[in-house]
């Protein structure tokens, strides 16, 4: 027999096997005796401790990256919260810092206020309220702009105080502002006088841009004035009412080289933290004004010239 005419396929039986209803119901029936062996009797649960120690670092390694997702989502959330949080602070920092610096300006404020409201009871000249809107920018001269000018009856030359003592005087009157110059520039000077002595002298500004002083000039050497000693306005000038705070004196130098003595005073107001002034009339047009027929009745008449006789 040739070898190509030999058949050497398997039996039908074989190729086919068993159909799949079959299959399902025998494995379906093996799972039930399985199930129902295991329930009763336990025998799978050695089997299934010895699988889950085999398949734990599997389970393990699966379950890294689901933890990694969760871990960068939880540290992302919690650096927005925390972000949030730090710029809440920031926020809340900032009104705090703007709330303090109001609660401390109206303080000061109120401080300024009542001292102006109990000095302005014992004034012997009209004053009138006035705030201190910005400071001169040049730093050598101390100059000052209110919110009072002409239209509020402010003039030149009207003085100027807070509540401790003379600030300065009104150098120039706009329409709604005015330039105060401040009693520590250089070009200013006020008549005082000693009020435990009654001694009375000029105090001149110092010419140091940083130095707040006043200084008394052309004071004998042996004049009796003492550090501690209160100056007041004289009123010779004419400006100031008499009896207004001005100074303290702070040092007396006596040099015998020369016959003044060096007297440095401390202003009794505050020029450089001063919010509310009051502006008084000068104290000139106070003084009560002459009419023209009493000038007439008290000038004596004018002198007749005597004629020459004739040679």
């Amino acid at each position: 027999m040739e070898l190509g005419t030999v058949d050497r396929t398997p039996p039908p039986f074989f190729k086919r096997g068993p159909s799949p209803l079959s299959r399902l119901l025998v494995l379906g029936a093996l799972a039930m005796l399985l199930m129902v062996a295991d329930a009763r009797l336990q025998w799978a649960q050695p089997l299934r401790v010895g699988l889950a120690g085999v398949l734990y670092p599997l389970q393990w390694l699966a379950l890294q990256p689901v933890r990694g997702v969760h871990h960068v989502a939880h540290y992302m959330g919690s650096l927005d919260a925390a972000q949030q949080a730090a710029h809440a602070a920031r926020a809340e920092l900032t009104r705090q810092v703007q709330r303090a610096a109001l609660v401390e300006h109206l303080s000061q404020e109120n401080r300024q206020l009542r001292a102006l409201l109990s000095l302005r009871a014992h004034l012997p000249a009209q004053a009138q309220g006035a705030e201190v809107l910005y400071e001169s920018p040049d730093p050598y001269r101390h100059k000052v702009v209110i919110n009072r000018g002409q239209s509020h009856g402010v003039v030149a030359g009207s003085p100027v105080m807070d509540g401790y003592g003379v600030l300065g005087q009104v150098t120039r009157a706009y329409p709604l502002l005015s330039e105060v110059t401040l009693l520590i520039d250089h070009d200013q000077a006020i008549p005082v006088v000693n009020a435990r002595t009654g001694q009375r002298s000029l105090a001149y500004g110092m010419t140091s841009a940083d130095n707040q002083r006043l200084e008394l000039r052309f004071v004998s050497v042996n004049a009796d004035m003492e550090p501690g000693d209160i100056l007041t306005t004289s009123g010779v000038d004419g400006i100031y009412p008499p009896g207004l705070p001005v100074a303290r004196v702070v040092s007396v130098q006596r040099r015998t080289d020369s016959g003044f003595a060096r007297i440095e005073c401390a202003p009794l107001s505050q020029p450089s933290n001063t919010l509310q002034v009051l502006v008084l009339k000068p104290h000139g047009s106070a003084r009560p004004q002459i009419s023209a027929e009493t000038s007439a009745a008290t000038t004596p008449p004018p002198a007749r010239p005597r004629r020459s006789s004739p040679p």
